[in-house]
């Protein structure tokens, strides 16, 4: 199958597709409406026209950056689409970023970020999070 690979982001409508299909945390289009095109750098992998992988570049462009929204549809992986797009993602910041900058993911198979050079900081770092309540949640606590 032969793949068309752009640095640019998905439609909003796509990206909340695609991070779907992948079994990844789900994002409102409202949320992805508002979020997409404002990342440093995107790449979208389409097959046929129909977007099959993505990635994304998030961060203030000069200190940190952080890799987000690697995810590609469960038919086309294992044929090296996401290492196309690290690869991308890779040899932009490369050019991009400042030695100075803090580049970081958060990996839900961090063996595979490991050929990217990428290294767990723990102990020094911890990653961590904050899932808010939805709406409902926190209409239930007032």
């Amino acid at each position: 199958m032969e793949y068309d690979i752009a640095m640019e982001p998905p439609t909003p409508r796509e990206f909340v597709r695609l991070r779907s299909a992948a079994g990844m945390r789900e994002r409102s289009l409202d949320a992805a409406a508002a979020g997409i095109g404002n990342e440093c750098t995107a790449v979208t992998i389409r097959a046929d026209g129909d977007l099959v992988g993505m990635g994304r570049i998030v961060g203030d462009g000069a200190t940190v950056f952080q890799i987000v929204d690697i995810a590609v549809t469960p038919d086309h992986q294992g044929r090296g689409l996401g290492s196309r797009i690290m690869n991308e993602l890779v040899s932009w910041l490369e050019a991009n970023a400042p030695p100075s900058a803090f580049i970081n993911l958060i990996a839900s198979e961090p063996g595979f970020y490991e050929g990217f050079d990428f290294a767990t900081c723990a102990p020094e770092l911890v990653g961590m999070d904050l899932t808010l309540p939805t709406e409902s949640e926190s209409s239930h606590a007032q």
